[in-house]
């Protein structure tokens, strides 16, 4: 060959693994700036910096992270452009540890769990007296999360005007729920105490006024109003979770409005840890134990208690009935 000068296209490559392994050491983040998730979509996450929902910037999912699950009210970690100029993206690398969560299955027989909202505090369940008539089944399956998630219930009637309260509400007494009335007309005196400082989730079907309290309490929000439909269903408006800052202090978490909410995934002993008397009886159940009394479980320790425990027994094992009823 005569000499000539070499350059890169006389370079070989062997195939195969490199000789410089892959190393899977990954950043620590040390400059990570903390936020929470207040809505989703497509694969990018509005996160609130600091909790103000003055500084929300979008963010992505880091390669790190994988496939792990992130949901509105998630306590995250940010990294990357923070400016929240236009078409710039921060990336989560973190995400903290849930203290509680809402979760539902697609319908009863579904395995598979969804997350709806992490680390509320409450969960208003929004139920209209009248137009379309309320459902004893929903609130009770509502209850059952509520307990099993660790928030506290809310029981929020709507529509006063069309139908009285008392009735539908006296169900629930033994429970120990917390029942307010948010009718169009009604003043929110009763409302925005229990929300202020709070993380609270709005649920309910549709057409039962949940947007128009949105609107109400977050005047800025802009929810959109259906109508009931003419076999007394409403029309889904709100297609996003997304969550909401209220005037003083404290969200609400506005929710798409559900057909069906399904419970696969709870087992009684998830509901009955919510109540610190019934949670320490139980230990003393035998195994299996379905906590229903005689004759389906005839050595059932919460038969032994007295007193108000005694009374609380009733309405939890009719939530359980409820449970099993799925």
């Amino acid at each position: 060959m005569s000499p000539r000068e070499y350059d890169e296209s006389d370079v070989r490559v062997r195939p195969g693994r490199g000789t410089r392994p892959r190393t899977k050491t990954r950043p620590e983040h040390a400059d990570a700036r903390s936020a929470m998730v207040v809505s989703v979509d497509r694969g990018r996450w509005g996160c609130a910096l600091d909790r103000d929902p003055e500084q929300v910037v979008t963010a992505m999912r880091a390669r790190e992270l994988g496939r792990t699950p992130i949901v509105v009210g998630d306590d995250v970690e940010l990294v990357g452009d923070l400016t929240r100029r236009p078409d710039t993206l921060a990336r989560i690398v973190r995400r903290g540890e849930r203290r509680s969560v809402l979760r539902r299955t697609a319908d009863d027989t579904d395995p598979t769990e969804r997350v709806v909202v992490a680390n509320a505090d409450q969960l208003l369940i929004v139920v209209a007296l009248a137009d379309p008539p309320p459902r004893t089944g929903f609130v009770e399956r509502a209850l059952i999360a509520a307990y099993a998630g660790g928030l506290t219930p809310i029981l929020c009637l709507t529509k006063a005007d069309l139908a009285p309260a008392e009735p539908f509400a006296a169900q629930f007494t033994g429970l120990d729920v917390t029942v307010i009335t948010a009718g169009r007309d009604d003043a929110l005196d009763d409302v925005m105490p229990l929300l202020t400082g709070q993380v609270t989730v709005l649920l309910g079907h549709s057409g039962v006024g949940k947007s128009t309290l949105v609107n109400r309490l977050v005047p800025q929000a802009h929810r959109a109003i259906g109508e009931v439909s003419g076999v007394g269903k409403g029309r889904h408006t709100s297609t996003q979770s997304v969550a909401l800052p209220l005037a003083g202090d404290g969200w609400v978490v506005d929710t798409p409005g559900i057909r069906s909410f399904g419970l696969a995934h709870i087992a009684p002993d998830d509901v009955l840890l919510a109540f610190s008397d019934l949670a320490e009886a139980i230990t003393e159940c035998p195994r299996g134990c379905g906590h229903m009394g005689p004759p389906a479980d005839p050595e059932c320790a919460l038969d032994d208690l007295t007193g108000a425990a005694a009374g609380r027994v009733g309405a939890a094992r009719h939530l359980l009935g409820a449970l099993n009823d799925t």
